[in-house]
This record gives structure tokens, sequence and C-alpha cells, in this order.
């Protein structure tokens, strides 16, 4: 296995393209009615795996990883026992024999024959641990954010360039086969949208209990303390505190303001938010979130807004949507939430749907009165179907294409330096929030 890959740095454009020809095998297959993600292929030699943090996410990615051969657990590490056991647990059952840790650099000492590891601990702890693990010589997998802060996070890019190793940030959209097919086809390809008009997107979630823990798994105050945490509330529920993330619009709104850069192909200019302790009066982080861009793009100013809220009786679920002026894209890890939209003065899409890029839906069916409601109303718009289905979890797609960049096999959908200038302004948003005003970016800003 080749340990000398450096990711070159592109532009954001060449790097795009590159990065879907390398998984354009992922995105569509003209023939099927429906793109059926391809299984990943065995690799030619082992990869030897640490996994670090077993909290929710942690977990979900080992369930993910579990599905991809050639992959041998070497470690886990995580502070609670509780975490621990059920890693060694998860893993002796498939197979795996490893040893467990509760200190990272006790595991980097006596693990001399890892190649990778994978990063899901808490954001603050994002920075230390993959610099240390890319100082050890291990390419890194870490979930987004990248960091609590933008320097913890340019530290990161700096340190896997200075290491030469590969690093890969967990927005798992970049390799999902349908947003793939989306930018790719629909977007790059046949420019269904016409001219971007404006983007918004959305991650309401229901009101929910502070997460709670078994008693018997109760941390000691010293090894809390030791590792940031003032007890065990906080350390169950980190993403709420200031010193330890970036709160709701770092855990969920990261994912999809990546999406806005990426689609529109443009970083944005500036930033206004507003948000506020709304209901979680124990916590310290806003829990609802208005977020308004501006993107600067040849033909114009494009805005997007975007929203958390503590509440989900707007209904909607989580999504992102592009409007142009000739149609609109709706996308989302949620298939149900998938579908283009093309205006009433567009061309038709026929040429598309032969090439399975769409799929048109029934037409709605006919009003019992053809009395206008109001003489400014749009015309009902066309929808299709976007035909790709994702046959494997959402994390997979993205994990898959890490370990075949370790092994020299294509190149990564979301290295560490294209992350870093994605997540610039998902840092700023709390900035906004607690200045009041629009807050402008410089060029620089976006240089990890």
């Amino acid at each position: 296995m080749s340990n000398t890959s450096n990711t070159p740095i592109f532009t954001r454009r060449k790097f795009l393209a590159a990065s879907s020809l390398a998984t354009a095998g992922l995105v569509l297959s003209r023939t099927a009615p429906f793109a059926i993600a391809q299984p990943g292929q065995s690799p030619n030699s082992q990869i030897n795996v640490a996994l670090v943090g077993l909290g929710s996410q942690g977990r979900i990615l080992l369930e993910s990883m579990l599905n991809i051969p050639g992959l041998k657990f070497r470690a886990v590490c995580d502070i609670w026992k509780y975490a621990l056991q059920y890693g060694r647990n998860k893993l002796k059952k498939a197979g795996h024999d490893v040893n467990v840790y509760t200190d990272i650099e006790d595991m980097l000492a006596k693990e001399k024959d890892l190649d990778v590891a994978i990063i899901a601990t808490p954001d603050f702890w994002h920075a230390p641990h993959t610099v240390a693990c890319h100082k050890a010589g291990l390419h890194v997998y870490c979930e987004k954010m990248m960091s609590n802060t933008i320097e913890g996070a340019r530290s990161m890019v700096k340190a896997s360039e200075a290491a030469g190793k590969l690093l890969q940030i967990g927005h798992q959209r970049r390799s999902n086969p349908r947003y793939l097919h989306v930018y790719n086809n629909l977007i790059k390809s046949a420019k269904l949208q016409g001219k971007f008009v404006a983007a918004n997107g959305q991650w309401n979630r229901a009101v929910t209990d502070d997460l709670g823990f078994p008693k018997a798994y109760t941390i000691d105050a010293a090894t809390l303390k030791k590792y940031g945490y003032r007890d065990m509330h906080q350390f169950r529920n980190w993403r709420w505190f200031r010193d330890l993330s970036g709160g709701p619009i770092s855990d969920l709104g990261s994912h999809q303001i990546d999406i806005f850069a990426w689609f529109l192909g443009a970083n944005p200019s500036t930033v206004f938010a507003s948000g506020g302790i709304d209901y979680y009066k124990n916590h310290e982080w806003s829990d609802n979130v208005m977020v308004v861009y501006e993107y600067p793009l040849a033909h114009g100013t494009v805005r997007a807004f975007y929203q958390v809220q503590t509440a989900t009786s707007s209904g909607g679920g989580y999504f992102e949507n592009f409007m142009g002026d000739e149609g609109s894209i709706c996308i989302s890890e949620n298939p149900k939430l998938t579908a283009a939209y093309r205006e009433d003065r567009a061309p038709e899409w026929d040429q598309w749907v032969k090439k399975n890029y769409l799929r048109k839906t029934a037409a709605p069916p006919e009003p019992e009165t053809k009395s206008v409601i109001d003489v400014r109303e749009t015309k009902a718009l066309a929808a299709y179907e976007i035909p790709v289905v994702l046959n494997k979890p959402i994390h997979q797609p993205h994990l898959e294409n890490f370990f075949a960049a370790v092994q020299g096999k294509g190149k990564l959908t979301c290295d560490g330096r294209h992350a870093f200038e994605s997540e610039v302004p998902i840092y700023r948003v709390n900035d906004s929030v607690a200045a009041k005003k629009v807050i402008q970016f410089k060029p620089e800003d976006y240089i990890a």
C-alpha cells in the first residue's frame, strides 16, 4: 500500500471535475430505470484501521465499514468504557480482535501496524486527534466539522500536507451517487436550472430530551476534566456547548451549506444570521438559526437561505433546493424529498428523460374549477423524479472513496483543503448571530 499520497491542490472547479470523474461509476446506469451505486471492489491488500470515538456517529461509521471488504480493525479508542465495550463486542462478532484504548497517544505509541484512523470524536478533539494521527504516519477520515475553530481546521490541513497523508472530511453527500448525478448530469451537463436565482435549505428537528447515560458507566470526574468536560451531562450533550462544538449550525447545517458551495461553484461573499436560545434553557448554543449567504456568480448575486429549527411542525424534512429561471432541483439524502421541476418558460426536458437523467411523473389532476385564484400565480410546474437510488448506508460510499484513495485507486471527494474552504462560512454564522451584523468574507479567509 502506497504511503506517498499527497492530494494535489486544485482550483475548486478543477477539483470538482476530477472528483466527479473519479466517482462517475457510482452515478448512473442509462439502461436501468433506477441507477444503483455499485458495490466496493475488494482491495488488493489489507488496510489496518483504528476507530477513534465510538459515540453515535462512530457507531454509524463502524456499521458502514463492516460492509467494506479488505479492512482489518486493529484498535478502538474512547474514554467511555460503555462505548469501548460496544465497539469491542461488535467487532469481535465480525471477526476482528481489537485492542482497546482510552487515550489516543497511548494507542499511537503501541499500535505500529496501523494504516488509517477514523476520527469520530467530538468536534473540539478533531484537530488534536487528526494532527496526532498524521504525525504518526496515518491517513485520516475525520467527521465534520473539521474542528470547533477555524484555526483548528487549518492545522489539520497543514498536518495532512506536511505528512503527505490523505485527509477525508465526512461531508458524505460529496460521494452520494444521487448528489453526484444531480451535480454532474443535471446541473453541469443539462443545465436544467438555467441561470441560478436562489437556493434554500433546512434541517429542522423536533424537541427532544438531552441524552442520558447508564449510571453504572459514569466516568470519574478526573477523567472528564482531563478530556475537557465538566460532567457527564456535558460529555453526552457536547454539541450544545460553546467550547466543544459550533451548535446545530455546525452539527446539521454544515452538511447542507457545503452543498451550496459545491453546486453553485463559488464561495459566499457575505453572511448574515439570526438565532437564539429560544427553547433549551440549559444549552449554550442557539437552537433556532436562520442564515442568508450571498454568492457572487458570473451572471449576478445568488442568495441562499438556510434554517435549523427546534420544530418540525412546518414539515418538509431536510433538503437543499436550487432554483433557476428554467427549473429547480430539490435534493436530499431522503429520496422522497428529491425531485426536479421545469418552469413553463423552459425548453422541454424530453431529451434528458431519454438519457435517463430524469423520469417524468404523472401530471397533477385538473382542478374542479377553472377559475384563477390570483392572476399573479405561477403556472403549475412539471415534476420529474431523479432516478438514482443508493442501496447501501449513506456514509458507505464516502468511506469507500476514502479507502480507494488510500490504495491509490481514486481521488478524495472531500479532502481537507477543500473541506476547509467549504466550512469557513459555517464557522462565521455564530459570529454573525452574536454581532447581529453582516460579515464580509475576503479571498484570504478561504486559504488554509
